[in-house]
């Protein structure tokens, strides 16, 4: 796979498998995990971004991108082990930001749940875990073998993915599509994006056990936490907002308007601002955020919680 000279990740072993990753900056460390079906380009403006005053981690989950599969089966509580394996490998010894979109805010939640003290904050960014409803290119793959059929690689399908993540068009760009094409063609994309999407829910949408199980977990922490959407969305619904707004009432919350399932991409510098006001307000070590803070636009009241191309054809990414 290509990238630009100057933005081209590297690799770091874990559990004996190469795993693609991106580090840059220096301050507090940070680590930006993406979603079902996707690859770390998709925090490559936000990864830029807070490079100036933090360490930041983005990272391929494995089997996805540039990061070879697990041995074991890729479901949640496994995607979450690898994030602390990988911490340990890069040499994260403190307490680290976690920011998830999609998928990556599940594994978020349950590395928090599993592992409290690896985690001084978490941004939830369109985070699975809040709903059922899922959009129905990712409810189609539970159906076998209609699932493996939907993923062979094709360029209308990587575009119609690309185009499904965004409210605005011009973000589905001839780059992002040809990028999202080439890993969909990778020899375990298929199989890994399939394996997770089984594990996460069926037909009619994502499973209520294990989120259920997640948030009774999530809801006991005191982690600083945000959670984020975009009004738009057609992966995962806004109203899974208000979800996260009730069954995580501490956490600080925000909406973006006019806004697909990406903030971090199309809304790249008003996330960065809001995060970046989160963690000033949580504080440096993630200490919980003091009472008289004042929260950023459509935040809920008080603040437990935080502020603000694998691209896969057909699937977009969802969960």
């Amino acid at each position: 796979m290509t990238a630009p000279a100057a933005r081209r990740p590297r690799h770091v072993t874990v559990d004996g498998r190469r795993v693609c990753h991106r580090v840059d900056g220096d301050g507090p460390p940070v680590v930006l995990l993406h979603g079902i079906g996707r690859t770390l380009r998709d925090f490559t403006e936000l990864h830029e971004l807070l490079a100036d005053r933090f360490r930041v981690h983005s990272v391929d989950l494995p089997g996805y991108g540039g990061s070879l599969p697990m041995a074991q089966p890729c479901t949640l509580p496994a995607l979450a082990g690898f994030v602390g394996r990988y911490l340990d490998a890069v040499g994260v010894d403190r307490p680290a930001h976690v920011v998830g979109n999609s998928l990556g805010g599940a594994i978020a939640m349950r590395l928090a749940a599993s592992e409290p003290a690896r985690v001084a904050s978490l941004a939830l960014v369109n985070s699975a875990g809040f709903g059922r409803e899922v959009t129905i290119a990712l409810r189609l793959l539970a159906l076998r073998p209609l699932g493996r059929l939907l993923l062979r690689p094709s360029r209308w399908a990587a575009r119609r993915a690309e185009l499904s993540l965004f409210h605005d068009p011009a973000f589905a760009t001839a780059e992002r599509v040809a990028y999202a094409l080439e890993v969909a063609r990778l020899p375990y994309a298929a199989r890994v994006m399939l394996e997770t999407a089984h594990h996460l829910g069926t037909f009619r949408g994502v499973s209520a056990q294990w989120r259920e199980e997640l948030l009774s977990e999530v809801e006991r922490l005191d982690i600083p936490t945000f959670v984020v959407w975009g009004d738009r969305d057609l992966i995962l619904p806004a109203s899974h907002l208000d979800a996260a707004r009730a069954r995580l009432p501490r956490a600080r919350t925000h909406l973006f308007r006019n806004c697909g399932h990406m903030p971090q991409i199309e809304c790249a510098e008003e996330f960065h601002r809001l995060l970046v006001d989160f963690w000033s307000t949580a504080g440096a070590d993630a200490a919980p955020a003091s009472a008289g803070a004042a929260p950023p636009d459509d935040a809920a009241p008080s603040g437990h919680g935080a502020p603000p191309a694998v691209d896969r054809p057909v699937v977009a990414e969802a969960g």
